[in-house]
């Protein structure tokens, strides 16, 4: 983690914690479901609230997140259009994101979570700077 100490790393908890209070239970179950094997993948990575949801970053690159969407938790990895996995949808054509939607952890198949969590370090394309390159989107 980029946040220093005991206490910065408990601050970025809980909002998190706070993120999944505003949810039903099912959803709320979902959301510590996601954070707890992200975090059991994506040791070291930053995780921190942007842009009103969860988001982990490595090396200030943004990785995987979720958000509350009308179908359900949204998780989405931002260059997981890339990942050759059929089970998350690829939405736009301009970005390289790719997500997959939950209503309940019946629906968390945590073998494919890290299998997908483990291709987001090896397959990653810049966007921490992607305003520098006026959108234009390069592999790493």
């Amino acid at each position: 983690m980029s946040v220093e100490g005991g206490k910065g790393l408990q601050l970025v908890k809980t909002e998190i914690t706070k993120y999944h209070a505003g949810f039903s239970d099912d959803y709320q179950a979902v959301c510590r479901t996601l954070a707890h094997e992200i975090d059991r993948v994506l040791v070291g990575a930053e995780s921190k609230i942007k842009h009103a949801h969860p988001v982990w970053f490595l090396d200030g690159n943004p990785i995987v997140g979720y958000s509350m969407q009308k179908a359900g938790i949204r998780l989405m990895f931002w260059s997981g259009a890339d990942f050759g996995e059929e089970a998350l949808s690829v939405l736009g054509k301009s970005f390289k994101d790719a997500s997959i939607f939950y209503t309940n952890t019946s629906q968390i198949d945590v073998p494919s979570l890290h299998r997908w969590l483990k291709k987001s370090i090896e397959i990653q394309w810049d966007y921490k700077n992607i305003y520098k390159r006026k959108g234009r989107l390069e592999r790493m």
